[in-house]
């Protein structure tokens, strides 16, 4: 059982201040009847719920992709700063971001409720791609390409695995890397003698951030972009 704001929230129909709205202009029904108050209690796998005729399917899975704003840590709880639920408006309890982007690093964020999904697409066995747009603080040196390209070591114990990149502008590379070290990208960029002033992540497996999307807003993924990571995840087993 859930509340019936909660269900109409997921299912795509706005906040639950414009649930409410839809409840006061008579336009919801459960079972045929309709609904005076929005917190009422339903069954989301047997009641039939309707809005403006139409019938609400009850998602068990679900598949959300978020523009990550600057400022906002890949969380799903935390005390000091807002987190990338907060930027869904949901109470849902079972959602998580797929992995992690800096603080100060925008763009593409799956967050799901799948957790197979999510374990292949962050598995390090599993090699999957993620696209960087990375803006430099200097001209980017083409000397560095082939050390990249072999795989760059960022620490006396840590040596990454070959990545593949192409340059944009004088001082914008796109960055294509398999893994998720710790500072991964800007570490990368330290070792060829330049910083990062600018990250985005633009893809991650064969998922690619809405152009449309600007960084706050998020949508719910198509169901071609489903199939898609999850025919990824079988071909990679």
């Amino acid at each position: 059982m859930m509340r019936l704001d909660k269900f109409l929230a997921h299912a795509g129909f706005g906040t639950r201040k414009a649930v409410k709205e839809l409840v006061r202009k008579g336009r919801v029904e459960v079972n045929g009847q309709r609904v005076k108050k929005d917190d009422q209690k339903i069954d989301e796998r047997q009641d039939q719920i309707q809005v403006d005729g139409r019938i609400v399917t009850y998602e068990t899975e679900v598949y959300i992709m978020l523009n990550k704003p600057q400022g906002v840590v890949s969380a799903t709880e935390d005390s000091r700063y807002e987190t990338v639920l907060d930027c869904l408006e949901t109470n849902r309890s079972d959602l998580f971001p797929v992995g992690r982007l800096d603080i100060d690093t925008e763009g593409l964020l799956l967050i799901t409720n799948d957790g197979a999904l999510a374990h292949d697409l962050l598995s390090p066995k599993k090699h999957v791609d993620k696209t960087y747009e990375v803006h430099l603080e200097r001209p980017w040196d083409p000397q560095y390409e082939a050390a990249i390209q072999m795989g760059i070591r960022i620490s006396d114990e840590e040596v990454c695995l070959p990545a593949t990149l192409r340059q944009t502008a004088e001082h914008i590379i796109l960055l294509t890397i398999q893994e998720g070290k710790f500072h991964q990208v800007k570490r990368m960029m330290h070792a060829c003698d330049n910083e990062v002033v600018y990250l985005k992540r633009l893809t991650m497996g064969p998922l690619k951030l809405d152009a449309a999307l600007q960084p706050g807003q998020w949508r719910n993924c198509t169901p071609q972009e489903i199939e898609a990571l999850k025919n990824h995840k079988k071909a990679e087993k």
